[in-house]
C-alpha cells in the first residue's frame, strides 16, 4: 500500500469521525425513573431535569436517588451510542496496517 493511499484513507476516516461526533452533539438520551426524568446530550451534559409534581418534601431523598438513577442511566445510553458510532470509524483502522 503506498503513501498516497494510506494518507487519503487517513484523511477519509478523521472526516468520518467528525461526522460521527457532530452526530452525537444533536443526539439527546433520557432516563425516567419514578417521580423524575433527566435528559442529557451527547457530549454527556445535563440538558434537562424533569421532577413530577407528585413530589412532597419528604420525598426529597428518594427524588436525589431517583435523579441519579437516571442520570447515570441516561449517560450509559450516551456512551452506548457513542462507542457504537466511533468504534464503526475507528475499526478502518486496521485496514490501514
Amino acid at each position: 500500500m503506498n503513501m498516497q493511499m494510506l494518507m487519503q484513507q487517513a484523511k477519509k476516516m478523521q472526516k468520518d469521525m467528525e461526522k460521527a461526533q457532530e452526530e452525537l452533539k444533536s443526539m439527546t438520551f433520557s432516563s425516567k425513573q419514578p417521580l423524575v426524568e433527566v435528559t442529557i446530550n451527547g457530549d454527556l451534559e445535563i440538558i434537562d431535569v424533569k421532577v413530577s409534581n407528585e413530589i412532597t418534601s419528604d420525598d426529597a431523598e428518594v427524588l436525589q436517588d431517583m435523579i441519579l438513577i437516571a442520570t447515570n442511566d441516561a449517560i450509559k445510553q450516551a456512551k452506548k451510542v457513542k462507542e457504537e458510532k466511533l468504534g464503526n470509524v475507528g475499526s478502518g483502522l486496521a485496514g490501514l496496517f
